[in-house]
């Protein structure tokens, strides 16, 4: 690995279940960020914000139920240009770590966010898909959900699913069978 350590994020997102918010219209709420040493795989330093929505600042309720993360969670929250600027003054000292996270939704989801808020993509070509390392990994036909992969694994997720901050640790605890020697059970 030419990086020496793994910033794994996981962002969570406005949705809805009928229709009200197109794919296309999804807007980041919550950024968690676990930074990681790629030697090791101990965990460095974490980040979290919510993000306040501006084209459906409004929560859906089936979003707030999927992901916990209230009205007044977003309400509160910085707009995406300040979380990005946090994050970066979080992540300024740690030099640049390879951008990971479970498949490429938020990857995607981090550039139209950047593209409709006009500012640059922080993280060049390099990403990771942790899925995917961990199916190849593991000699799996295709990576599986993160919950299914903490189980093959043995592990219990631990945490709220769907909140940005625990997905990412849970991500991490994983990294031993991504990167390391650990085997799922068969």
């Amino acid at each position: 690995m030419t990086h020496d350590q793994l910033l794994i994020i996981d962002f969570e997102a406005t949705c809805s279940d009928d229709g009200a918010v197109p794919r296309d219209e999804m807007e980041i709420i919550e950024i968690g960020a676990v930074l990681a040493d790629a030697a090791t795989f101990a965990v460095v330093d974490d980040f979290q914000s919510f993000v306040r929505p501006v084209r459906h600042a409004t929560l859906t309720p089936f979003c707030t139920k999927l992901t916990t993360i209230t009205q007044a969670d977003v309400e509160s929250a910085p707009g995406f240009a300040d979380m990005m600027s946090a994050l970066d003054a979080w992540l300024r000292p740690h030099g640049a770590p390879l951008f990971c996270s479970w498949g490429d939704y938020d990857r995607k989801q981090l550039q139209q966010d950047c593209a409709y808020h006009d500012l640059p993509y922080p993280f060049g070509g390099d990403h990771l898909n942790l899925k995917r390392a961990f199916g190849r990994r593991q000699r799996l036909a295709k990576g599986p959900g993160l919950g299914s992969g903490l189980k093959m694994a043995g592990l219990r997720f631990e945490g709220t699913a769907h909140r940005g901050i625990d997905d990412a640790r849970n991500m991490a605890r994983l990294l031993p069978w991504i990167f390391g020697d650990a085997r799922v059970a068969r």
